[in-house]
């Protein structure tokens, strides 16, 4: 199956599980060769996520002749907050308030606001990034408030459980968060969660978000 098949049988397996709903994709380009990302930008994708910042920047240059939207998914540092601020779309890996001035600092006035979704760590694992579910209402003031960021809605990679229903379960609770979130901020529309392996489970959730990788460039290759 070559990448614009596997793009089609993709959008159609979302559409499926949307049943009438907007779903985006986000195409999780991470180890990928620009080449691989071309091709899907020509079957018609957008959307890319990048994990790490200097990978994604070079990808940028050699594709700069696309109109694409770049979202970073990985986890941000203090000193990438200036290149992402300016190189990016989409900051979906928000986690602690500290970040906030350095991205809304950093970001151009030329350029619209960075569009920033909060990463809960909905399971409370301990080696992964995202905040607690209770720090959530308090770091999106501060991004509220920031005139360079758009605070858009929440993002979350649960544990990867063998078990469907304790997926979709986490999914449920992360779906609570986000109505709580909109109750206080009515303009949050973006809730991005599931992977290649769950994403209609998550669909079935209410993702309006999926971020796909496997699905359509393969299995991934090492960095």
């Amino acid at each position: 199956m070559n990448r614009a098949e596997a793009l089609a049988a993709l959008r159609a397996r979302i559409r499926t599980a949307a049943e009438g709903r907007n779903v985006t994709l986000v195409a999780a380009s991470k180890s990928q060769p620009a080449d691989a990302i071309r091709a899907l930008a020509t079957a018609g994708q957008r959307q890319f996520g990048e994990n790490y910042v200097q990978e994604a920047l070079a990808k940028q240059r050699e594709l700069s002749n696309l109109e694409l939207e770049w979202h970073m998914i990985g986890p941000l540092q203090s000193n990438k907050c200036a290149d992402v601020a300016r190189h990016f779309d989409w900051l979906q890996s928000l986690d602690r308030e500290k970040l906030v001035p350095l991205l809304d600092g950093a970001r151009p006035k030329e350029l619209p606001p960075l569009n920033v979704l909060i990463e809960v760590n909905v399971d409370g694992e301990s080696s992964k990034s995202g905040c607690a579910p209770e720090q959530i209402a308090s770091l999106a003031e501060k991004i509220a408030q920031a005139p360079r960021l758009r605070l858009r809605g929440l993002m979350s990679i649960p544990a990867p459980l063998p078990d469907p229903d304790a997926r979709r379960a986490a999914f449920a609770r992360l779906h609570e968060l986000f109505e709580s979130l909109r109750n206080a901020h009515p303009h949050v529309n973006t809730l991005s969660m599931g992977m290649s392996d769950d994403f209609e489970l998550a669909i079935a959730e209410g993702a309006t978000m999926v971020r796909v990788g496997t699905a359509l460039f393969g299995p991934r290759r090492p960095r």
